[in-house]
């Protein structure tokens, strides 16, 4: 179910919705533009501040879709210089949100859900259940509060954080667009990505749509049990259909997917899981990332050795597969992949 109106208020709509409801209430569509630019480029708080909107309509606004201004309630620094940011949105809801910089760049991991309901084993977000989904505007914000508290735009996009993206399709997208809006984030389209557990018929919808936005597909295993097990939301789902809707991907948007691999010890880096892997991608035009697993409370799984990464590198490029370490950023904070979690929940 995605974010009501009674939850989210404005923030539920995405910016043909904004547009639909401007029309319904007589208003011209350039008043949509504003509108977006007023809550996404300049971060307004109530419609009082939107100087530029006849008095009554931003009383009838406020009236039908609140503006619940999100809050950063925590904020952690790593080492590294990644910040992670505890945000409370409306409902009281809180998620997570992860700032990365690097030279000349600012990547900001955002939450698609609060929770998740998907229960992969090394993730932490899932241990805390499904929340509610997020709207398209509380998606924006997640971003556009990091670039305020870092005093610079965001050149990266990432729906990485809680939440299955494809789980939220339609706000997911609507959020997508408004980054990518001039009236928004102004984030290059190519800049913007999408993280999904493999759900097989968002990913066909993504290829469908218009704009070169990249995505991104966690496997963890081309062996059908132990993906089966590590990945209890999609278990079931035949590895061979993901094969078959990640080629009609590459076939229908020309744009290559990534695979997530969080190698774990023991688990997943064995010889006959890294053959299954390499036959997986025969033929696939694909990035392999793989991800040293990071620690996770009670999930008891450990990371592989270096070597043994090195050695997928060295095996997976000999076949043909073009793959790569991850970086990590933001362990010390528990910022790292997997290990976003929402610590308490708002009462008041």
């Amino acid at each position: 179910m995605s974010a009501s109106v009674d939850v989210a208020g404005i923030k539920a709509l995405d910016r043909e919705q904004l547009a639909d409801a401007l029309d319904v209430l007589g208003e011209p569509r350039y008043r949509t533009e504003q509108l977006v630019r007023w809550l996404y480029l300049r971060g307004a708080t109530s419609y009082d501040e939107m100087t530029d909107l006849p008095a009554g309509l931003r009383d009838e606004l406020a009236g039908r879709f609140p503006v619940y201004p999100p809050e950063i309630v925590e904020r952690r620094h790593s080492k590294d210089g990644t910040r992670k940011y505890l945000i409370a949105l409306s409902g009281p809801t809180l998620v997570e949100t992860v700032g990365l910089p690097t030279s000349g760049r600012l990547t900001v991991c955002f939450s698609t859900q609060a929770g998740c309901a998907m229960g992969c084993a090394f993730c932490a977000t899932g241990q805390g259940g499904f929340v509610r989904d997020l709207g398209p505007g509380e998606m924006v914000d997640q971003v556009r509060l990091v670039a305020e508290d870092f005093g610079t735009r965001v050149t990266n996009a990432v729906a990485m954080g809680q939440g299955e993206p494809f789980a939220n399709y339609d706000a997911t997208l609507g959020a997508l667009r408004l980054l990518n809006s001039p009236n928004g984030l102004g984030i290059g389209a190519r800049h913007i990505t999408v993280s999904t557990c493999g759900l097989v018929p968002g990913i066909r919808r993504f290829a469908e749509e218009p704009e070169q936005f990249t995505l991104a597909v966690s496997l963890h295993s081309a062996v059908q049990e132990t993906r089966d097990r590590l990945m209890p939301g999609v278990a079931g789902m035949p590895l061979e259909t993901l094969r078959e809707a990640l080629i009609a991907y590459a076939n229908r948007s020309g744009r290559r997917p990534s695979l997530e691999y969080a190698l774990i010890d023991r688990v997943n880096d064995s010889s006959a899981e890294l053959n299954a892997l390499i036959e997986f991608c025969r033929g696939l035009l694909v990035h392999v990332n793989l991800i040293p697993v990071n620690t996770v409370d009670s999930s008891g799984f450990a990371r592989s050795d270096d070597e043994v990464a090195a050695r997928w590198i060295r095996e997976l490029g000999e076949h043909g597969v073009e793959a790569s370490v991850r970086s990590e950023r933001g362990a010390d904070i528990d910022a790292a992949c997997g290990q976003l979690k929402q610590r308490t929940q708002r009462t008041t």
